[in-house]
């Protein structure tokens, strides 16, 4: 798991993911990323916090932010931006 986290927080690559820190593979990490996305995984913990967090009145529900930097554009735009 946490060879998946410092994947997930730092953006490093999968394969620069070095066996020697401990994590395992990283090709072994992101099978194990794979499997849990694949399994609801992350859906279900991400539902779990927010209800404990819910729970403990830590979220304004009046208020959110959207982030839409991540679904395609269907009808296209007329520019592209930089790739990562």
């Amino acid at each position: 798991m946490q060879g998946i986290l410092l994947v997930l927080y730092t953006g490093i690559n999968w394969k620069h993911l070095s066996a020697e820190l401990g994590f395992g593979s990283g090709i072994t990490c992101w099978r194990r990323f794979r499997r849990r996305c694949e399994a609801g995984v992350w859906d279900g913990l991400h539902r779990l916090l927010l209800s404990d967090l819910h729970a403990l009145g830590e979220i304004d529900w009046s208020a959110a932010c959207l982030d839409g930097s991540h679904v395609r554009a269907k009808k296209g735009g007329k520019e592209q931006g930089s790739r990562r």
